[in-house]
């Protein structure tokens, strides 16, 4: 009787049996699930921490901005925007020279156009950040009509609040 040939492996001539084979293969796609769920997870806290990132970034930008640019045509709803943009004890002191605050600049006839330059996360977490942040501002009023630059270095605190980033203390620094 001629022989038949066969050119397909068996699980014999592989070295094993078929349950060692079936085990190793059951082995090889947990572990291959593991490492891809694994990668999934950090690729997720990744997007994460850039997202809040970029978040605290906006908001301080946001917040020197509004800080910087002061106009006595619209004090009030300049002065508006810093309060929205505030908390604790910043929002409490701004408050309280809000009053004062309008008096001069309308009697100076002030006119503040901030411009952030750049801005830089000091440290954060997910419930607190220090933010540095440069700015220029154009300053007019009745002692200088032309205007006079001005530059600020910002140290912001924020905190997040009710899904918001809002600013509970400004420093000059520098």
């Amino acid at each position: 009787m001629a022989a038949r040939r066969s050119y397909g492996l068996t699980v014999r001539e592989l070295g094993g049996n078929g349950k060692a084979l079936t085990v190793g293969l059951v082995v090889a796609t947990l572990l291959t699930t593991a490492a891809a769920l694994w990668l999934s997870l950090r690729l997720y806290d990744q997007h994460e921490k850039d997202m809040r990132r970029q978040d605290i970034l906006s908001a301080a930008r946001q917040s020197a901005l509004n800080f910087t640019s002061l106009d006595y045509r619209h004090y009030d709803r300049d002065s508006a925007n810093v309060l929205e943009g505030a908390t604790g004890d910043f929002k409490k002191q701004f408050s309280a020279q809000t009053q004062d605050l309008t008096k001069l600049v309308a009697e100076n006839r002030s006119v503040s156009e901030g411009h952030v330059l750049d801005a830089g996360i000091v440290r954060s977490d997910a419930h607190s950040a220090r933010v540095l942040v440069v700015a220029d501002s154009k300053v007019t009023n009745i002692g200088v009509p032309k205007g006079q630059a001005r530059t600020y270095r910002l140290q912001l605190d924020l905190v997040h609040r009710n899904g918001r980033w809002l600013t509970s203390d400004v420093e000059f620094v520098g």
